[in-house]
C-alpha cells in the first residue's frame, strides 16, 4: 500500500490553485500531518466513529449550501465535506485497511460498470433505460456480493428516518410487496388517521407515538409513489414555513412589535398576506422572465 510523504513542521501547502491534483496531494500531506506523531493531538485522537458523525453534519451543510444558492457557501462547505471523507480515508490507511487511491479506484470501477452506455457500446432510448440498466446492474451485483443477507441489510441503520423509510418501502416493492395504485395508499392514510383519532381518545403516550409513526410511514409511501423525495419535499415545507414566519417578524417589527406582543389573530393575518406577497413576487418573476 503506497505512503504519503510526511511533511516536516516548516513545510507549508502550496498555492497552486491551477494544478487540482497538486492541490489534492497537498491536501493528503496535510491530513497526514495532523495525524502524526508531532502533529495535533485533537486530530490524532479522533475514530472513524467521530468522524462519521462529522460527516453526516458536513453533507447537510452542502445542502443547505445548495438550497441556498450560494456558490461561495457550496465550494466551502465541499471542501469541508471531502476533508472528512479524505480523513476516514486516512485513518483506514493507519489501521492497514485501505487507502484513498484504493476508495477512488473502487468508485471509479463502479461506475464503468454502471454506465454501459458510455464505456461500452450499449445502447439506450432514454434517460428510463438508463436508469433501469443502472438498477439492473446494481441488482447483480447485490446478489453477488447479499445472497444470504436480508432485503433491508444494506440499508444503512444511521440514515435520517424519512430517507431510511423511503429507502425500505422501495426495497420492499422491488420483490412485489407494494399497493397496485395510488388509491390504496391513501386508503391505508386515511385507515391509518381513524386509528390515530381512536388512540388520541385513549390518551395512552405508547398508542399515540406508533400511530404518529404508521402515518408517517404511510405519507413516505406516498411521497414513493409519486417519485417524491418525502425529506425533500419536508424540507421544502420547512423552509416555506420559516420564510412566512419571518415575514410576520419583519411586519411586526415594522409595526413596533416583537412576537410576544402579537395576538394570534394578528400573526395568522400577516401568515396570510405573507402567502399573497410569495405569489405576488412569483408572478413579477414569471412575467419578467416571459417578456425576455
Amino acid at each position: 500500500m503506497p505512503k504519503w510523504k510526511v511533511m516536516d513542521r516548516k513545510t507549508d501547502v502550496k498555492d497552486s490553485s491551477s494544478h487540482p491534483e497538486q492541490d489534492f496531494q497537498n491536501l493528503l500531506k496535510l491530513i497526514e500531518k495532523l495525524r502524526s506523531p508531532d502533529g495535533c493531538l485533537w486530530d490524532i485522537s479522533q475514530k472513524k466513529e467521530d468522524v462519521g458523525r462529522y460527516l453526516i453534519e458536513e453533507a447537510y451543510e452542502v445542502i443547505d449550501a445548495i438550497d441556498n444558492g450560494s456558490p461561495k457557501g457550496l465550494k466551502e462547505e465541499l471542501g469541508d465535506l471531502l476533508f472528512q471523507i479524505l480523513f476516514l480515508a486516512r485513518i483506514s490507511e493507519e489501521n492497514g485497511q485501505f487507502d484513498i487511491s484504493d476508495v477512488i479506484k473502487e468508485i471509479s470501477q463502479k461506475m464503468i460498470r454502471r454506465h454501459p452506455h458510455v464505456f461500452e457500446n450499449e445502447k439506450v432510448k432514454d434517460i428510463g433505460e438508463i436508469k433501469s440498466n443502472w438498477e439492473e446492474i446494481k441488482k447483480r451485483e447485490k446478489n453477488r456480493q447479499d445472497k444470504d443477507q436480508s432485503l433491508f441489510s444494506r440499508i444503512p441503520k444511521s440514515l435520517p428516518s424519512l430517507l431510511m423509510a423511503q429507502k425500505i418501502t422501495k426495497e420492499a416493492s422491488k420483490v412485489g410487496f407494494d399497493w397496485e395504485s395510488i388509491d390504496g395508499v391513501l386508503e391505508k392514510i386515511e385507515e391509518e388517521l381513524m386509528e390515530f383519532r381512536a388512540a388520541f381518545k385513549s390518551k395512552e403516550k405508547g398508542e399515540l407515538k406508533d400511530e404518529i409513526g404508521d402515518i408517517i410511514f404511510s405519507l413516505v409511501n406516498l411521497s414513493r409513489f409519486v417519485e417524491v423525495s418525502a425529506d425533500e419535499a419536508l424540507r421544502s415545507s420547512i423552509k416555506k414555513f420559516t420564510d412566512r414566519f419571518s415575514y410576520i417578524e419583519e411586519k411586526l417589527k415594522e409595526q413596533g412589535k416583537n412576537l410576544p406582543e402579537a395576538t394570534f389573530e394578528e400573526m395568522d393575518h400577516l401568515w396570510n398576506e405573507s402567502k399573497k406577497h410569495k405569489r405576488s413576487a412569483f408572478s413579477r418573476q414569471f412575467s419578467a422572465k416571459t417578456k425576455d
